[in-house]
């Protein structure tokens, strides 16, 4: 029962004496320290992340594939190819071989040649290098080679022979530089998307407060979250391999989900503060319930990333480190900073308010109050409709093609864009990403059967070059250079990765003691896309096991849970159906800027389902813990979901809101990981707050009844209880404070 003094109400002592509400007291009470913590944590990171530098690294090999072995054996007998290779791309007006354009080549050739970590620069006019100039004889590339692989060359070294290069580029000279050092030095910008993601988050909760002061705070709490994570992220990378958008990525997800947060326990501090809690009491009573939402929901996101690790590839832990980073220290600045600016902020946070709508005349029913009633009313027809909407957009999943991209899906700003495209035009997609054929020999006699092998794969389907054998000293290994027909993303080439391998090498050194290994970039991307595809279903199961077991320790069900499961499933394969439509069949690619169709790259529906089924299961938990709030409280099934989602609806739409927007925003960069990430985040996030949320959960559970809430009683002894939301439906008098007419003066308490 409520009481009033002074007209202040106080929550239940236990409340106020959990856990998270004494964390929310003392942040609130120290609200000035733990201010000035923040601010010098974040500038003792952001100087340790620039003194060190971030050492992001695009490999995606686990190291134990037979592309791996390829490089090892390279390095141990051909020291001086064991370095990965780029491309330096030439396009003359006048025809290659003229005298000008020979001397401009061999003067950007003898540039290079001195340069740090160049071992050598293999002229098209070298001797055996005829194949290096194209037959319309207006385009011509040199080989650079360098000393290293491209995980351990310095990034400044790579953009030294990127500067040099282009710095001869002239009218009638064209000079571009590809291959995968190059990349390391020329990167597509993300652009203004974080920015317009803010802009979006910005209009919502002006919209959704009414207030800029409480508009602004879940803003701030994401930035220093953010700027926290992502110099984590520049020291980690030190340990781990972190890839080149790993930084982006985590800021997407980290903007996304700080946001969120802070929102949730904002909105629970304003209607607090409504009614008639002092601010004190207000922050220890959000963090109390609202807080606790947000620890369940963030752990749940750590939990869910930290099935990544079963991967055992050394860049899913660094994608995984820098997003847990990113999503664990937003979620500590709600617990601890947001509670210090709230207690500034004081019943300050609803002034500088901004004009909107007042309501006027009688009060009805919430929209979604209503809509549920309409649901329950014909449950299978809704649930139906859901349903086949759900199907038609899962069904381009099945067609998904887990490859790695090529350097052609870039902007086509980037120099490494051109010079795909220009090796493309004059020796063919395949030229892109040759294979390279190591062959381990007896010794001298196994000189014909190589040599047989080279002309064997001459005559192959799909071959379009092959460099005659290069022997080492020793006579005991044997290197064959392989240009495919096709892209190095395209299925055909995977084909003749697994034809070379399987048939064509087995049946020419049968029984002559050669053992031939096919490796190169290619290869290596093949066989990184094959490692990662066999595993994506054990990632699904472990994910979606532990996400039950969580979801029926809180709830105490068995139905719960697995309709939960069911239907976050059906949401993340419906975002995978999506970007399987637009990037690999090319639907409305263009009004996104995808300029050419490609596979999905294995690690992101990776990557996507571990942190979609993770944010589907906030949305859950925040709505079914009211639903069953709502159910304990009247025991009546239909009653409790109508009033479960009317409860939660302005608040999860504008959380779902806020992510779609901050998400969708990415899909406007240039990176295509970014794109393809931030789509199906989007969507995912979309479909959920629609129509699994808004359709199938009320029409589901109406169909279910009283079965959505049954717990075999052995369970219910077994199973520890985890519980989300604290009941406080009634407050007990507070201690006497300052007249309601007098809180924006009250005095700064202690403790």
């Amino acid at each position: 029962m409520r009481s009033e003094l002074d007209g202040v109400t106080r929550p239940p002592t236990q409340v106020l004496d959990s856990g998270l509400g004494r964390l929310g007291r003392w942040c609130y009470d120290r609200r000035r320290m733990v201010v000035v913590l923040w601010i010098a944590g974040l500038i003792v990171l952001t100087i340790v992340a620039q003194a060190v530098t971030g050492q992001f690294s695009d490999r995606f090999g686990s190291g134990h594939s037979e592309s791996d072995r390829v490089q090892t054996l390279l390095q141990q007998q051909f020291p001086t190819r064991a370095g990965d290779n780029g491309d330096v791309v030439f396009q003359t007006a006048q025809p290659v071989t003229s005298p000008a354009s020979q001397a401009a080549v061999a003067r950007v050739i003898g540039q290079l040649q001195p340069l740090p970590h160049v071992s050598a620069v293999r002229s098209p006019f070298a001797p055996g290098a005829a194949n290096q100039i194209s037959s319309n004889g207006h385009i011509a590339y040199a080989v650079v080679q360098f000393d290293t692989q491209t995980v351990d060359l310095p990034k400044s070294a790579a953009q030294k022979v990127v500067d040099t290069a282009q710095a001869s580029a002239a009218p009638g000279f064209n000079v571009q530089l590809g291959g995968a050092p190059i990349d390391k030095a020329v990167q597509a910008s993300p652009g203004a998307s974080e920015a317009i993601g803010i802009l979006a988050a910005i209009i919502i909760m002006l919209i959704a407060f009414g207030s800029v002061i409480a508009m602004g705070l879940p803003i701030l709490i994401a930035l220093f979250g953010i700027g926290a994570g992502v110099a984590i992220i520049d020291v980690i990378s030190h340990v781990v391999t972190v890839p080149s958008f790993g930084t982006q990525l985590a800021g997407m997800i980290g903007l996304g989900v700080g946001i969120d947060y802070a929102l949730l326990v904002v909105t629970r501090h304003r209607r607090a503060l409504a009614d008639g809690l002092s601010p004190r009491d207000s922050v220890a009573l959000s963090l109390a319930t609202s807080g606790r939402a947000v620890l369940f929901a963030g752990t749940t996101v750590v939990i869910s990333l930290l099935g990544l690790l079963v991967m055992n590839l050394p860049f899913m832990y660094g994608l995984s480190f820098g997003a847990i980073a990113a999503v664990a220290l937003v979620m500590i600045g709600t617990l601890t900073l947001l509670p210090a600016m709230l207690g500034f902020a004081g019943h300050a946070i609803d002034r500088l308010r901004v004009p909107t709508r007042q309501h006027r005349g009688p009060q009805r029913p919430p929209l979604s109050y209503r809509w549920s009633r309409v649901v329950q009313r014909r449950p299978w027809p809704a649930a139906i409709a859901a349903l086949a909407t759900l199907v038609v957009l899962i069904i381009p999943m099945f067609s998904m093609n887990l490859a790695f991209t090529d350097d052609g899906n870039g902007p086509p700003s980037l120099t490494t864009t051109q010079a795909y495209n220009l090796l493309s035009q004059g020796f063919g997609r395949g030229a892109n990403g040759p294979l390279v054929l190591a062959a381990q020999m007896p010794g001298a006699a196994g000189r014909p059967t190589v040599e047989r092998l080279a002309s064997q794969l001459r005559a192959t389907p799909g071959v379009a070059q092959v460099a005659p054998p290069a022997f080492n000293a020793a006579d005991n290994t044997a290197v064959i250079t392989v240009i495919p027909t096709t892209s190095p993303q395209d299925n055909a080439t995977q084909t003749l990765v697994h034809n070379v391998r399987d048939d064509i090498a087995p049946s020419v050194t049968s029984g002559t003691g050669v053992h031939v290994l096919v490796g190169g970039v290619t290869a290596a991307a093949v066989d990184a896309a094959n490692y990662m595809s066999g595993r994506l279903p054990w990632v699904i199961a472990g994910v979606v096991v532990v996400s039950f077991l969580l979801l029926m320790a809180v709830f105490r069900s068995l139905v719960i849970p697995l309709k939960a499961a069911v239907m976050n499933l059906l949401s993340v394969g419906a975002a995978f159906g999506v970007i399987v439509a637009v990037f690999q069949w090319g639907w409305l690619g263009s009004v996104i800027g995808v300029n050419r169709t490609g596979p999905i790259d294995p690690w992101i529906p990776l990557m996507l389902f571990t942190i979609l089924f993770g944010l589907s299961m906030d949305y859950e938990v925040f709505l079914l813990s009211r639903i069953r709030e709502e159910w304990r409280r009247t025991g009546e099934n239909a009653t409790a979901v109508a009033d479960g989602l009317a409860k939660t609806a302005r608040v999860i739409t504008a959380a779902a809101a806020i992510m779609v927007c901050v998400f969708g925003s990415f899909v406007i960069g240039d990176l295509r990981v970014l794109k393809v990430f931030g789509l199906g985040l989007a969507v995912a996030v979309f479909i959920d707050a629609t129509l699994v949320r808004m359709v199938l959960v009320p029409a589901v559970m109406e169909l279910l009844g009283k079965a959505n809430w049954w717990f075999p009683r052995r369970l219910d002894r077994i199973v520890p209880r985890l519980g989300v939301e604290v009941d406080v439906d009634d407050y007990e008098p507070s201690e006497p404070l300052a007249p309601v007419g007098t809180r924006g003066r009250e005095p700064v308490p202690t403790g």
